[in-house]
């Protein structure tokens, strides 16, 4: 399992693909790992190098117990790059990943190609809803919310056709640490890139899920809005469309980082 120092933090990551092929960084929703990728990869490798790595405390990466945000997970991830001497990587980050990447689209465009920021927003939801969260975990476990996000990141139909990669993902929260995601969850609570959105120089891929309650659609148009050239595509999805709407996912991000 590679893992990387990192300011502070050890990175579990992957990077599979030919060596002088371009770079896509990918970066995973709270709560998961980089197994979160899995639909993309045959499709991605046929043209790019691919890095995937688990943010500070999630998945392979150890615990760290000083308190983190979205610039602290944006700096982790422009470190990783430097440590694996990666001049410039697409950046494609779903959720709390999309929130990462809107910081290094405003904060670091040089270290970009193309940025995809996919089933996210500038922020997250109202603050009463993450501190219930957070009292959930504290109290009873990755259990006690675990049903609870799955019924918001697919739609019902998904749930019945596919019940494998639901439960793929459900396994990826349960063995999610309780202390870690609670600080995640605070991250992701306090993060507010609004005034930062029109700041955002890569070119931009906005994709948003049609069925998503976390991040709806009104959300990502209004990224795709502030962001100069930016690009939308809507699917027929909840919140993981990269999984629920894979084909479709891989189709316009393929198209996107190609052309």
């Amino acid at each position: 399992m590679p893992l990387i120092d990192v300011d502070g933090a050890a990175l579990h990551y992957r990077l599979d693909g030919p060596a002088d092929a371009p770079v896509v960084m990918l970066a995973n929703s709270l709560g998961t790992t980089l197994g979160l990728w899995e639909s993309q990869m045959a499709d991605l490798l046929r043209h790019f190098r691919v890095l995937r790595y688990d943010m500070r405390g999630q998945g392979g990466s150890p615990m760290t117990h000083a308190p983190f945000d979205v610039a602290r997970l944006a700096e982790d991830a422009l470190a990783l790059i430097d440590v694996l001497a990666l001049p410039r990587v697409h950046f494609c980050g779903l959720s709390l990943g999309g929130v990462v990447g809107q910081w290094l689209g405003a904060r670091a465009p040089q270290r970009l190609g193309k940025l995809a920021l996919c089933n996210t927003a500038a922020t997250l939801g109202p603050r009463s809803s993450w501190d219930a969260r957070i009292e959930a975990v504290e109290r009873g476990g990755m259990s006690a919310i675990a049903g609870m996000v799955l019924e918001r990141w697919f739609t019902p139909e998904f749930r019945r056709r596919d019940a494998g990669a639901v439960e793929r993902v459900r396994r990826m929260l349960l063995a999610a640490t309780p202390e870690y995601y609670a600080l995640a969850c605070g991250a992701a609570r306090d993060a507010d890139q609004r005034n930062g959105a029109a700041e955002v120089r890569a070119p931009t891929l906005v994709v948003a899920g049609t069925h998503d309650r976390a991040t709806p659609p009104s959300e990502g148009r209004w990224l795709a809005q502030q962001i100069a050239g930016a690009r939308y595509v809507e699917l027929d999805a909840a919140h993981l469309s990269n999984i629920e709407a894979a084909a479709a996912f891989n189709a316009c991000l393929l198209e996107f980082l190609t052309t």
